[in-house]
């Protein structure tokens, strides 16, 4: 039967030594795609194209380490979010963002674990789903700690990213979905 995330059936067996190495290779990914960036105080980046696509690839436990290593590289001021912060962000306007991010990449993988994620159509749709609830905690956070109104949230922390988080979300899809495909060129 194939295996359901795409990491294993390219890798095989995890052994410690691959899951290291995909968790530091997926937090390097992440971290280059959050520097091609623009604007303030919530970044527009691919950040969150490169979690789906982690969280997609490496399945949910993994994904989840890879983005909570993500957050320790951060946290240990390596310039790895968008537009080269660090240690700051983790308390900043974008940090329910931050932290979002490790569910992101967890529900990510247990949709992809528990078949919800089978063609591009249906894991385009589960990157949408899940990149609308990253919206919770990034914007519970200003919310709360900066006293932002809905109507500032929705003004100036949504509605601006919304088409983008779709489009990011459908190219995910097609990077996990071409994944599968050349994988199973390769064998075929």
């Amino acid at each position: 039967m194939r295996d359901k995330v795409l990491s294993r059936a390219v890798i095989g067996q995890d052994t410690l030594l691959k899951q290291a190495a995909l968790v530091l290779g997926g937090s390097l990914f992440i971290a280059m795609a959050a520097q091609v960036s623009f604007g303030w105080p919530v970044p527009i980046s691919l950040q969150t194209l490169a979690i789906l696509t982690v969280g997609l690839t490496f399945g949910s436990r993994l994904g989840a380490v890879t983005l909570l290593a993500y957050l320790a590289e951060g946290a240990m001021g390596l310039p790895v979010f968008a537009n080269g912060a660090s240690t700051l962000a983790l308390v900043g306007p974008t940090a329910g963002f931050l932290y979002g991010f490790v569910g992101m990449a967890f529900l990510a993988g247990l949709a992809v674990e528990k078949g919800l994620a089978r063609g591009i159509v249906s894991t385009a749709l589960v990157g949408m789903v899940i990149s609308a609830a990253l919206y919770i905690p990034g914007l519970a956070w200003p919310a709360a700690v900066l006293g932002k109104s809905m109507p500032e949230l929705w003004s100036y922390w949504m509605s601006p990213f919304l088409l983008g988080d779709a489009l990011k979300a459908v190219l995910a899809a097609m990077v996990v979905w071409g994944g599968w495909k050349a994988l199973e060129a390769r064998r075929g």
